[in-house]
């Protein structure tokens, strides 16, 4: 993936080396933590990109620690993973503002924030085992820069365009905020058409709206980089989690798509960059 032409965003807040746990700090937990509110039932459906944690468990959790002191100061080992995903996050914004100022609609900028282990968020507490996630009620996305490393060993998608794939999806999910898809109802929230899969199926076919105008901007696409975007979005369905974890399929279960769905919509999204082409609500056939 070629990076030289993008521009690294200052919508960003660096909260690494932040222990927001106090005393032994968070265990390892199910992903998000969420206080009470309507709001934060929509974000449990809807919050994380790859790990398809049961809404349940995410609702059980105590409350928000308020953050103490950095424990690191000076260079960090995964400086150049903080760096990669402000120039990604920049490139998001330089494709999208155009995009959605053609359809009348005024753009707003995520804010990008990088933590370690556990964070609050607007959302509840954010934890590093949901993976990435975006909050619609503060409009940022978060991520341990960890997940890098377990995308290439656990997930089997090594490479820079798999890493911006990520990022991208969770991007998408602003602009639907920005657009107000994120809250459209007249269906179930969960099972194989519902619409949690609904949402994050128009996040994957968004992540290809951003890759097919950020390489027509910027050229970023090289011999093989496509590739390891669909295997990424390839091991995060539902029907691949949920055979790996527990043996068996449950469509009924279903928040994020198949596989097989998941890379569909993104290659959408990428043939030629039309958002319109990513109206997953209107879709007979996910």
């Amino acid at each position: 993936m070629r990076l030289d032409d993008l521009r690294p965003s200052d919508n960003v807040e660096d909260r690494r080396g932040e222990d927001y746990g106090g005393g032994g700090g968070f265990g390892i937990g199910p992903g998000m933590v969420f206080r009470g509110g309507g709001l934060g039932l929509v974000a449990v459906l809807l919050i994380s990109l790859f790990f398809g944690v049961d809404p349940s468990q995410l609702l059980n959790g105590g409350p928000v620690s308020e953050p103490q002191a950095r424990h690191q100061t000076g260079p960090r080992a995964d400086d150049a993973d903080y760096m990669f995903a402000r120039r990604i996050i920049g490139s998001a914004e330089d494709v999208w503002q155009p995009l959605l100022q053609a359809q009348g609609t005024r753009f707003t900028p995520a804010t990008f924030t990088a933590y370690d282990d556990a964070t609050p968020t607007g959302c509840g507490t954010g934890q590093s085992s949901a993976g990435p996630f975006y909050c619609p009620a503060d409009s940022h996305i978060y991520l341990d820069l960890t997940f890098f490393r377990e995308l290439s060993q656990r997930f089997g998608a090594p490479g820079n365009f798999a890493r911006a794939y990520v990022i991208a999806h969770e991007y998408g999910h602003h602009i639907q905020n920005l657009l107000g898809n994120m809250d459209r109802g007249g269906m179930s929230a969960q099972g194989a058409t519902g619409a949690s899969v609904r949402t994050e199926l128009q996040a994957d076919c968004y992540a290809g709206v951003w890759a097919y105008h950020a390489n027509q901007q910027f050229r970023i696409i090289e011999a093989g980089d496509v590739e390891g975007a669909v295997q990424a979005a390839s091991s995060v369905g539902d029907d691949t989690l949920q055979k790996e974890s527990q043996g068996r399929i449950v469509p009924d279960s279903f928040t994020h798509g198949t596989s097989a769905q998941r890379v569909r919509w993104f290659q959408r999204g990428l043939a030629g960059g039309d958002m319109a082409a990513c109206d997953t609500f209107s879709a007979g056939r996910l």
